[in-house]
């Protein structure tokens, strides 16, 4: 594979500006998880909530808001180290911040979930359905990425057809 033909500061600049663009797609789903939740709190069902739903509600409010703050740290960091020939420092950091908050973020959503299938459908229901949304993030969000990184992807040939020449 050939590679870019950049310079070091070239590359950190790139690097930062698509970690910004994941981040601006991850921030957007964070921000409406975390005003679903605002709002369930002063639905009239909230009040019949037993004590285990009110902790995971809690729970997965306060897990929202770290995600957003991981999420947005960033671009705080950027702005504090601005002009600082720090760039390659605010990537790596940046970078950092960004795999722990899809962790931050996968609790949560799994938080989200169990909370609605406990209420639609009942305790067990809620937990197997939280387990599994953990499972899927984990598997999308780490295992995935593993496996391409160590080449046990095989990208299926390309099929032309007479008409694509």
């Amino acid at each position: 594979m050939k590679g870019r033909n950049e310079t070091p500061d070239e590359r950190d600049d790139r690097n930062f500006v698509e970690l910004l663009q994941e981040l601006r797609v991850i921030q957007t789903g964070v921000q409406i998880l975390f005003a679903f939740l605002l709002t369930l709190a002063f639905t009239a069902r909230f009040p019949e909530l037993d004590g285990y739903q009110r902790a995971t509600y809690l729970a997965t409010l306060l897990l929202s808001v770290l995600a957003a703050v991981l999420f947005t740290a960033p671009a705080a960091l950027h702005r504090a180290m601005f002009r600082r020939g720090a760039k390659r420092l605010i990537v790596d950091v940046s970078s950092q911040l960004a795999a722990f908050g899809l962790g931050v973020l996968a609790l949560a959503l799994a938080g989200a979930v169990m909370l609605v299938v406990d209420v639609v459908l009942g305790r067990l229901a809620g937990i197997v359905t939280a387990a599994s949304a953990l499972l899927v993030c984990t598997g999308v969000w780490a295992m995935l990425p593993w496996s391409l990184r160590r080449g046990q992807y095989q990208a299926p040939p390309v099929v032309r057809h007479r008409n694509d020449v």
